[in-house]
């Protein structure tokens, strides 16, 4: 190759693709400039001898280009690897790109938000309608319930269709379904009782697709390393929900009546689906928004199970004949247990032990809450900093589903010696936010042992999961009607915690079972 020289630089023959490049370079002195996949280095050289050779200054020149390459490949992977991308198509014209996945995991967290606010308007509701309708404690927890008879049998087919279809279209029909179900709401209280136990019956069926859904279609835009974190995140936006529901809920009803907080979520519903349509896919590699560096890392941190053959049934024998999947029944069974105890009762414990009217009720049942979704974040992103240090998977999830159960149980005990609201509310928040840490025990580790059927473990323990939710919820009611407190419920819940745990510990894996 033939070479000339120009003053005091050196060009190799224009056939060189990257002459241009290197005619402006000086040896020792990198700098920096943004381009629009991140940072990428700007390598300049300072000739300290012109007595080279041109053979050999064109092997440095391509040892510099190489290792040029090699920097802006890993600044690129370690920007998506962060989430987002800083870019520009020149040094004056900059933008932030947001990794796909991360649009993903907010419109999640975004529905979540919307599916629990439309649960927690009953439980604020039903106050006013109790006094207006005259129902009794125990019939009161027969209409708290009336959602998870819907509920408990979605579930499974709920599991099977993502599976099958993917959660994107599932939860569209999920979410669009109980919408409509929220408006029917006040009509059907207005027109008669079994009407409404009806339409609460159905919204609990379209619901009951959500968490499946959200549980497989995570599993499938995240590696593993950053799975706790995007469950933390979106069951983040399913606690908040709950706070959404209690503030508002107040609100609207004084403002506008009854029928006014209904209306407003499910105008959110509708609104929601219509960006959620448009913007995301079952997988990863069906989106045309995402780059090819994401999706590798993605590729490379997951294993891809393949999808159940069309006809072809779950082996329910199979997956209820190893312990592991008993572990997590039970370990749905009570956070379930407790967790619709305090979703469905708090409002009405407030203003019963300690006589505070509706709208500081909601205020003192939505702080814990708001805490919740904190706490869920955080033990995600425990549980990832864990894993990525090396710990097993068994142990890292056997780590959180502890906390999230003696937290509670310990909690609850201290419940029952709470004589302020102030204290009770310290007391149910620490309870709810210790129990945020079993979304990253048993509610991952159905992707751990069985990836292929996730969706339909979770229905089948979700399921076991509603059922006892209803026996908590009615069975309050009676408690509440036969003895005059929530000591002795409170209590036997805390019981039900102690022994979850001990159980989890002994049968629990992270290790792949089906």
């Amino acid at each position: 190759m033939e070479a000339v020289k120009l003053g005091n630089k050196f060009h190799p023959h224009s056939s060189y693709p990257n002459s241009s490049y290197f005619s402006n370079t000086h040896l020792g002195l990198i700098k920096f400039r943004k381009t629009h996949i991140g940072f990428e280095p700007k390598i300049q050289k300072k000739w300290t001898s012109l007595s080279l050779s041109g053979g050999e200054r064109l092997k440095e020149e391509i040892f510099l280009e190489k290792k040029q390459r090699d920097f802006s490949v890993k600044c690129t992977a370690e920007g998506i690897e962060r989430g987002l991308l800083v870019g520009g198509r020149s040094d004056e014209e900059r933008e932030f790109v947001v990794a796909e996945r991360f649009k993903v995991v907010a419109l999640m967290a975004c529905v979540m938000c919307l599916c629990n606010a439309d649960r927690v308007v009953m439980s604020v509701a039903i106050v006013p309608l109790a006094a207006k309708y005259g129902w009794s404690s125990s019939f009161l927890g027969i209409v708290q319930s009336s959602f998870l008879w819907g509920y408990i049998f979605s579930s499974v087919i709920g599991g099977a269709l993502v599976d099958k279809y993917g959660g994107k279209k599932v939860i569209a029909w999920g979410a669009a379904l109980w919408s409509l179900a929220t408006l029917l709401t006040p009509w059907a209280a207005n027109h008669s009782t079994i009407s409404l136990l009806a339409i609460r019956a159905f919204f609990g069926l379209a619901e009951g697709v959500a968490l499946p859904s959200m549980n497989t279609l995570l599993s499938r835009w995240f590696p593993c390393h950053e799975r706790a974190t995007a469950v933390g995140i979106s069951m983040g936006g399913f606690h908040l929900g709950n706070v959404v529901g209690l503030v508002l809920t107040p609100l609207f009803m004084s403002s506008v009546g009854i029928s006014g907080p209904f209306i407003l979520f499910s105008s959110l519903g509708l609104l929601w689906l219509t960006t959620w349509i448009n913007r995301v896919t079952n997988d990863p590699q069906e989106s045309n928004s995402i780059t090819k560096a994401e999706l590798r890392l993605i590729q490379a941190g997951k294993s891809d199970s393949p999808p159940l053959k069309k006809g072809e049934l779950p082996p329910l024998r199979l997956l209820l004949s190893k312990m592991p999947t008993w572990a997590i029944i039970f370990a749905n069974i009570t956070n379930n247990w407790g967790y619709f105890v305090l979703l469905s009762w708090m409002p009405v414990y407030f203003k019963t032990v300690f006589n505070v009217n509706l709208k500081q009720a909601a205020w003192f049942s939505a702080v814990p809450w708001g805490t919740m979704a904190f706490s869920g974040y955080v033990a995600g992103a425990a549980s990832d900093f864990l894993i990525k240090a090396g710990y097993s998977l068994t142990f890292v999830r056997k780590v959180m589903q502890s906390i999230g159960f003696i937290g509670p149980g310990v909690s609850l005990l201290c419940l029952n010696y709470a004589k302020t609201p102030e204290v009770a509310a310290v007391m149910i928040t620490i309870a709810l936010s210790f129990s945020s840490f079993s979304q990253a025990g048993f509610l991952l580790n159905m992707q751990d042992i069985a990836p292929q059927y996730a969706g339909f473990l979770h229905g089948i323990s979700n399921s076991a999961g509603t059922l006892a939710a209803i026996i908590s919820t009615i069975g309050t009611g009676f408690f509440v009607q036969w003895l005059g407190s929530f000591q002795a419920f409170l209590s036997l819940t805390a019981c039900l915690y102690f022994v979850t745990a001990i159980f989890w510990n002994v049968y629990a894996t992270g290790e792949r079972v089906f």
